[in-house]
């Protein structure tokens, strides 16, 4: 563009001589930088004095003057001209220039004297784009820890400027010293508070746009912190060996907002030893003193051999005595020695006649007890042991399938002779119960195991003047009755197969069930690679176990079980259950978890003690255990206090022996578990036993007595005076509480005379000495034509694979793992789970774990593999969903997660 000034600017001088000074053009206003917003032109401005004229000047290239539009007004201060010229520049203009530089203008302004220049002012297109090119991310801090939210604007012109919102609202507004927003658009957190957790986002802004950047939630956890320790409690025990026990609590701080559960144990116990009381005894008399003006000596005695400690009752009495002792030397005495000496001769009398009344009594018992030996019978026959009687038969309760079922109507003709129990040790071998060949036989056995054992038989003939004078050394009398006490020599090899079974799993996991055994394992969805499948097998210990210390007073509560292969690798653990005997509703017990290394035990945990390698959660009759390693476990049990429970099972079956006219009666006593009652079934299976009543369950204490087994309701008529001496039969404390889930039974053999006795009624009777007692009613026919055996539980192993082996769909459980595994400020995260599903402790174990919801469902399906339905789970989430609501209002537009089985 050229432009031709000459005649304009020649005029203008010739106008303008007598008015201007000696100066050159200055400028009032010079040109700024400006954008263009969209198709909006902008316009360009320059002031200077004096001027005659100013003219634009663009990218080199003079304005054509038609563009410019000009105004001149005076300065009444100066008395100068002033002159203001103002272009456009459009969006299409800076579009269409392509040179090196952005587009600028400048002005030129005319006087007498010179020309002056503006500086340069661009044009620029204002623009904003949309993406980020950094967005804030989300971040968990620790209290007092720094936070640092980093922000990139869009690339724009003009450049963007940033702020950030917290929650909607602006963070400069916030008047937060600790909050930092200067540094190259990052926001900075010095010191996190749980008040600084919330939505952050950051805000981008220039001339012609905003721009929002996802949102980033910031959550600051508080990890949990123990409490102090709390002191030591008292002394379970106010005599002897006990337990003290002190507690501190994750509240110091608690855990928030997906916290660190504090790790370590939160009970801590000690044995103590409490000093038992010592009751105060008298010492010996000290020697009479002189005798005094008042005519009495006196002696002296202290509470001192030994003198009453911790606790202790003090000598009972006086510690001082006194006495007259006048010897005749005192004459205001003569009437107390008369008094005495009447006195003396009264207790004399009275002596000499309650000697004469004991040895009477004396005589009376020893001539009753010679007469009982021939036939006199002075003991009550209520509590006879066995026998056949004539009833109207009722048949057996229904309901169990080992149960014999037996509908015959009786024809009783009474035998003339009898078969009553004596315990002895022996094996299931066909011999063991073969009737004894005397005309009278009284027949028993202990089963130690059910292998082979050693052998005992005592032979007592039908007339009480035949009986030995010299009984075994075991035999003992109590309240009347002759009783027997077997003490084993020892726990007797088990010669048995082992229960084992195995399947090949994948990624979708599965369930190994030994049903009659109460054993499964669970092998959770993704515990196994994708692609990859291994063959995995349980198997039951059934030998001698060794995992119990008996210098601990250790026992085995639940079988030994065995699962592999070695070397398997999976990335969540398993879920295995065992049932146990027992009675753990209270604190009577230290359980122990124990994994077999090589040719010993190790204790891997203590059920009361938290820990990281495992987990053990005990049931009234399960535990159930999450396990990382393959290899062989077992649980056992130290008793702390003689209130400490186990359970035993008490069943009754019954045979017809070689020779028709014997029948069999065993009782059996094992430990409460499916594994030990097992054996048993198997064991009266071979030999053809009927189970006869519905077994129960005793409770057994720890207080040292033995368990007493005997047969009642027999009528007087049919039983003689031996029978009764021989009615009660005892298992000794030892035998039964070390058993370790091996079987131990009495075995009663019957004789009967006539093959028309087809009817046996009775009650067994099991109980512990001043402890718990059952009754086992017996109703059953013994003739030929219920000579079949029973049906045992078929012997299967459960396996199932997939989808089929659990019960929360793979669908719903993975929803339930993404909204619980994710740290949420609400507070629903899986520890709130955890709690409603009843798992309250040792929650360290699941924070070390990829998923914690995920181990905490399956420990849920391995305690409710029993149950039909989901309903338990069920509640527990619509629980959580109700609290949720409750404390936490939803906006519109949120929902909240549904759970629907």
């Amino acid at each position: 563009m050229s432009i031709d000034f000459t005649g304009a600017v020649s005029d203008a001088l010739g106008d303008s001589l007598s008015s201007i000074g000696g100066t050159l053009p200055h400028f009032l206003l010079e040109p700024e930088d400006a954008y263009i917003i969209k198709n909006n032109p902008i316009k360009l401005r320059c002031r200077a004095t004096p001027a005659l004229q100013i003219f634009f000047k663009c990218n080199g290239e003079w304005v054509h003057q038609n563009q410019h539009t000009s105004q001149e007004y005076m300065d009444h201060n100066t008395g100068l001209k002033i002159r203001e010229v103002t272009i456009n520049v459009t969006r299409q203009q800076v579009e269409d220039f392509h040179g090196p530089e952005d587009y600028w203008c400048l002005c030129v302004a005319w006087s007498h004297l010179g020309t002056s220049k503006s500086r340069k002012a661009t044009v620029r297109i204002a623009y904003l784009r949309k993406n980020f090119e950094q967005d804030p991310q989300g971040n968990e801090v620790p209290m007092k820890g720094m936070i640092v939210l980093h922000c990139r604007p869009p690339e724009g012109v003009p450049m963007a400027e940033v702020e950030w919102l917290k929650n909607e609202e602006l963070v400069s507004s916030l008047g937060d010293d600790n909050i930092d927003t200067r540094a190259d658009h990052n926001l900075i957190i010095n010191e996190a508070r749980l008040s600084d957790s919330g939505n952050y986002t950051c805000l981008a802004s220039n001339v012609v746009a905003k721009r929002r950047s996802a949102t980033a939630t910031v959550v600051v956890f508080v990890n949990g912190g123990w409490s102090l320790w709390t002191e030591w409690s008292p002394c379970s025990v106010n005599c002897g060996r006990g337990v003290q026990k002190r507690s501190r609590t994750c509240t110091n701080p608690a855990p928030l907002n997906g916290g660190a559960f504090c790790e370590g144990m939160s009970v801590q116990k000690i044995t103590c030893n409490a000093l038992c009381p010592v009751d105060g005894v008298w010492e010996e008399w000290s020697e009479w003193t002189l005798c005094s003006a008042q005519c009495d000596r006196q002696r002296w005695r202290e509470c001192s051999v030994p003198q009453p400690r911790h606790r202790g009752k003090i000598c009972e009495g006086e510690g001082q005595s006194t006495e007259n002792c006048t010897g005749g030397l005192c004459i205001h005495s003569k009437r107390t020695l008369q008094i005495n000496s009447i006195d003396v001769a009264l207790y004399s009398g009275l002596t000499a006649g309650v000697i004469a009344v004991v040895v009477l009594i004396v005589a009376i018992t020893l001539y009753r007890k010679s007469q009982s030996e021939y036939g006199v019978d002075v003991i009550d026959s209520s509590a006879l042991a066995g026998g056949f009687q004539s009833f109207n038969f009722k048949t057996t309760r229904q309901g169990n399938p080992l149960l014999l079922n037996s509908s015959m109507q009786p024809d009783i003709t009474i035998g003339q002779t009898y078969s009553s129990p004596i315990c002895f040790q022996d094996s299931i071998d066909k011999e063991l119960f073969d009737p004894l060949p005397d005309k009278f036989k009284v027949q028993s056995s202990f089963m130690v195991s059910l292998g082979v054992a050693d052998r005992a038989e005592y032979h007592v003939k039908a007339h009480p003047e035949t009986l030995p004078a010299n009984l075994p050394p075991n035999y003992s009398t109590v309240e009347g009755k002759m009783m027997t006490m077997i003490v084993p020599n020892g726990l007797h090899t088990l010669r048995k197969t082992q229960f084992k079974t195995s399947a090949v799993f994948g990624h979708l996991g599965g369930r190994l069930v030994i049903p009659n055994a109460g054993v499964s394992l669970l092998v959770p969805h993704g515990a196994i690679a994708d692609d990859t499948s291994w063959e995995m097998y349980m198997l039951t210990n059934q030998e001698e176990s060794s995992a119990q210390s008996e210098e601990r007073c250790e026992i085995l509560l639940g079988p030994e079980i065995t699962y592999g292969p070695p070397g398997l690798n999976l990335s969540c653990p398993v879920a295995m259950t065992i049932a146990h005997c027992a009675d753990v509703s209270t604190e009577n017990w230290n359980i122990k978890l124990k994994r077999q290394t090589k040719d010993k035990w190790e204790e891997i945990m203590s059920v009361n003690d938290e820990s990281t390698s495992c987990y053990c959660l005990m049931d009234s009759h399960s535990c159930h255990l999450l396990l990382d390693q393959p290899g062989c476990y077992a649980l056992v049990g130290e008793p702390i206090s003689d209130a400490a429970i186990k359970r035993l099972r008490i069943a009754v079956f019954g045979s017809m022996e070689a020779s028709s006219m014997d029948y069999s009666l065993r009782v059996h006593c094992v430990d409460d578990t499916p594994h030990a009652f097992q054996r048993v079934v198997t064991a009266e299976t071979s030999r053809g036993g009927q189970l006869l009543e519905e077994p129960k369950t005793l409770f057994f204490n720890r207080n040292c007595l033995s368990l007493q087994v005997s047969i009642q309701d027999i009528p007087h008529s049919l039983i003689s005076l031996s029978l009764i001496l021989i009615s009660l039969q005892e298992f000794s404390f030892t035998q039964v509480w070390y058993r370790n889930q091996q079987p131990m039974h009495c075995a009663f053999s019957l004789q009967r005379h006539s093959a028309s006795t087809t009817q046996l009624s009775c009650k067994i009777s099991v109980r512990q000495v001043k402890g718990h007692e059952q009754i086992l009613q017996v109703y059953t026919s013994v003739g030929e034509i219920n000579r079949k055996t029973f049906h045992s539980h078929q012997q299967f192993y459960g396996i199932a694979t997939g989808a089929k082996a659990f019960k929360i769909p793979l669908s719903i459980r993975q929803r339930i793992c993404t909204t619980f595994d994710t740290a949420n400020t609400k507070g629903k995260d899986w520890q709130l789970l955890a709690q409603k599903l009843h798992i309250q402790r040792n929650l360290s174990y699941f924070t070390k774990q990829k998923s914690p919801s995920a181990v905490i469902l399956s420990l849920w399906e391995a305690r409710h593999q029993g149950s039909g339905d989901l309903d338990s789970l069920a509640s527990a989430l619509e629980e959580i969903g109700r609290i949720h609501c409750k404390s936490l209002p939803q906006s519109p537009d949120e929902k909240e997660t549904d759970f629907t089985f």
